[in-house]
């Protein structure tokens, strides 16, 4: 077993971080000053290296990321959004005000956090490889968990994306969503400036790419990008083991989005933080990601019944609470009004 006793926190550390997205690249920036030899690795070729995202965060806890590693999240960001316009499958329409949502270049800063950094790309070397160089291999591959073992159950949804061009006027303003019947999923319309959007839906009932292509059909566009990817709603406390031997997982890999909105860029970012707070210390990190993110699971319990049908509102009050209260009390971090009537509406879809 390796790095379990913070007198390994004197030693000059041999790391490797794989993979380049939201976790491994803001990892890099902040080990960057360390006194530990860092190498980055990412599987894509700098010129393919890509962030397949809605690129959608809150612009108040970015700029504190941001400020950690000497930037200005001001530099990266696109569109600072008002409302949310929200659209359920009974045709019910209301707008949540919102106060620090936003869309940014996430590519750009994830290239910027790794700019001045020893990245290697192209290039996804085997463990046994990785293990006899390094003293300390972070998994940041996200959905993959490449050097972590296979977990025992695993729960994720398809996501499908373009980004568009509106030649002729965007057909909305500001955040667009619908929530897909059951909590199975949602489309989103998130903006990108004044001509451009990043449209896309992630469903566990598979209609992703249909409601996609509906909206795309219904409001025209130029298609310029394509994405899809599996995202993992499956929370930490499913997604054990986070460490092995000289691997630890960090972001995505571990579990850490946050279901009811299938968001993972800030819970990823947390993650980092948590890591360097007790690196050379596996079982202390262990300990502090589970009860960060204690509230996740009641999250996922919460929609994957729904999802599965085996759902009922009166069991599940307990749970909703907890997760109104808690959303409530962060409302500054979700960057939107969190109204239990709004939350109702979703729940009971």
């Amino acid at each position: 077993m390796f790095l379990l006793g913070r007198k390994n926190l004197e030693n000059i550390l041999k790391i490797a971080v794989m993979g380049m997205g939201v976790a491994g690249s803001y990892l890099m920036a902040r080990l960057k000053d360390s006194k530990h030899d860092v190498t980055g690795y990412e599987r894509s070729t700098e010129d393919r290296h890509d962030s397949i995202c809605a690129w959608g965060t809150i612009k108040p806890i970015l700029r504190e990321f941001c400020k950690k590693t000497d930037r200005n999240f001001d530099d990266f960001l696109i569109h600072d959004g008002k409302k949310m316009h929200v659209k359920m499958n009974d045709d019910i329409k209301f707008d949540i005000g919102l106060h620090g949502m936003c869309t940014y270049n996430k590519l750009a800063l994830i290239k910027d956090f790794i700019k001045d950094s020893k990245v290697i790309y192209g290039e996804a070397p085997k463990l046994e490889e990785l293990e006899k160089e390094y003293d300390l291999i972070v998994d940041c591959t996200g959905f993959g968990r490449a050097y972590l073992p296979k977990m025992e159950e695993d729960f994720f949804l398809p996501t499908y994306e373009y980004k568009v061009e509106y030649e002729n006027g965007v057909p909305y303003d500001d955040f667009y969503i619908e929530p897909f019947p059951g909590m199975s999923g949602y489309f989103w319309y998130f903006p990108l400036g004044e001509k451009w959007a990043h449209i896309g839906a992630g469903d566990y009932n598979k209609q992703h790419i249909k409601a996609t292509d509906a909206f795309l059909k219904k409001h025209g566009g130029k298609v310029l990008q394509t994405k899809g990817r599996p995202i993992r709603l499956a929370t930490p406390n499913k997604c054990k083991p986070f460490y092995k031997g000289k691997v630890v997982g960090v972001g995505e890999s571990i579990g850490t989005v946050y279901a009811l909105l299938g968001e993972g860029i800030i819970p990823s970012m947390q993650c980092v933080d948590i890591f360097m707070d007790n690196i050379g210390d596996m079982q202390a990190y262990e300990k502090a990601v589970d009860k960060h993110y204690k509230i996740y699971s009641k999250v996922f319990n919460f929609v994957r019944a729904k999802i599965h049908k085996d759902f009922s509102f009166i069991k599940a009050l307990p749970d909703f609470i907890s997760i109104f209260l808690y959303m409530k009390r962060n409302e500054d971090r979700f960057g939107m009004d969190i109204r239990i009537s709004d939350l109702m509406k979703v729940a009971k879809a």
